[in-house]
């Protein structure tokens, strides 16, 4: 093992790297999290069923956390701003793609393979590397904060905007305006160019030994396993939320409302995490958020479904939503460095994405088996008390394979 000198200043002021990177995190959480919205009309006028088309979205969550690790290692190593650029491309083609696709196994390439590898290479998790790279230790948890908060404003603006775009346009060309949209992540890129340095007192090791000497530390292990909940409540809700609000007598407008409240809460919800997690075991503000989503979805199911418990339910949930984003991030950054962020916080999310295929899937499943999503809101309070309970025991401190020893 051996030590690099400390990180150089970046040349590009600190201000303008994280609203180029809010900007990017904003622009590609948004795209994803109007996807939702395309449900009802791509399944009617293609004649997909919901479980092939659940399919698709859960294909997409799933590639996304596959290429995650290797974009937040080529990141790590190469370079952020290029990364960022060359996945803003390739999510891009994959959504445009996406608007000629005829049937279901075309849409398992476009909507699923190409653009899941693009949002992954063009995610907020390569923003986040490229933050934890420029920013202390202890700020760390505040700017992830940030900019998990710049993801959930990219929601709330997208959800309107595409069901406007659908509204007037139809589905496809909504899809080609997005595409357009997700092309200006190429000049923005530029603005976090960089790539992460071993600073003193970090071990400088290749990428599978430190894979290896991560997935040792046990602290990590049970993070990363209780990842995978946070992403089978999101990409459920997500996918599902607008197609089961209509199936309650509710309008599409709503259903598109109620993604972008989810995404308008979130702003604070994720701020307030990133606040809080300097200041209190993060593993403890962990459980109590994945204990509250349990309880959430619980009341919600309790209650007759209308406008305002729609709403009510989305509030609630924003403010969970994304908060474990920065708490996770921060986690991983105090558990093993900066140096490594990109690539490990990209493991931990690729169990995150594990648990969105199985959101995805499922509810498309057990809705054309049962014509209804009681089983898996069932299932995500189950699946929410069992993470709370994992992460207590996290030791928030840093893993003694990834410091070097002195003589």
């Amino acid at each position: 093992m051996t030590t690099i000198t400390a990180t150089r200043q970046p040349a590009i002021p600190l201000a303008l790297i994280i609203i180029a990177g809010c900007i990017i995190a904003a622009i590609g959480f948004g795209t994803r999290g109007a996807f939702g919205l395309f449900t009802l009309p791509v399944t009617e006028d293609l004649g997909l069923t919901r479980e092939q088309w659940g399919m698709a979205m859960a294909i997409q969550n799933l590639a996304w956390g596959i290429a995650q690790p290797f974009a937040g290692g080529f990141a790590d190593r190469y370079g952020t701003g290029r990364t960022l650029a060359v996945g803003g491309l390739i999510y891009a083609a994959g959504v445009l793609w996406m608007a000629f696709t005829p049937n279901a196994e075309i849409m398992y390439l476009s909507a699923g393979i190409v653009t899941g590898v693009g949002i992954a290479i063009a995610s907020f998790g390569v923003v986040m590397a490229a933050f934890g790279r420029v920013v202390p230790p202890e700020k760390r948890s505040f700017v992830f904060g940030i900019a998990t908060a710049a993801s959930s404003a990219g929601q709330f603006i997208f959800a309107p905007v595409g069901q406007g775009f659908i509204s007037a346009f139809g589905w496809q060309m909504a899809l080609v305006y997005i595409a357009c949209l997700l092309l200006l992540i190429v000049p923005l890129s530029a603005a976090l160019r960089g790539r992460a340095e071993s600073v003193a007192g970090e071990a400088d090791l290749p990428f599978m030994e430190a894979l290896s000497k991560a997935w040792g530390y046990r602290s990590y292990r049970l993070l990363v396993i209780g990842f995978f909940v946070c992403g089978f409540h999101l990409a459920f809700i997500n996918v599902h939320m607008p197609a089961y609000l209509v199936q309650c007598g509710l309008t599409p407008e709503v259903g598109s409302w109620t993604i972008a409240v989810i995404g308008l809460f979130n702003i604070a919800g994720s701020l307030l995490s990133g606040y809080l997690g300097g200041r209190f075991p993060k593993q403890i503000l962990l459980s109590a958020i994945y204990f509250s989503r349990a309880v959430a979805i619980g009341l919600f199911l309790l209650v007759p479904v209308s406008e305002f418990t729609a709403y009510a339910f989305a509030a609630a949930m924003g403010l969970l939503w994304l908060s474990t984003v920065p708490l996770t991030a921060g986690l991983v950054g105090l558990f093993f460095g900066a140096r490594y962020l990109g690539m490990l916080y990209g493991i931990a999310f690729l169990s995150h994405q594990v648990g969105s295929f199985v959101g995805v899937w499922l509810g498309g499943v057990v809705y054309d088996q049962t014509g209804s999503y009681s089983l898996v809101w069932y299932l995500g309070i189950l699946l929410g008390l069992a993470s709370a309970a994992v992460h207590l025991p996290i030791n928030e401190r840093s893993a003694p394979n990834f410091t070097l020893k002195t003589a």
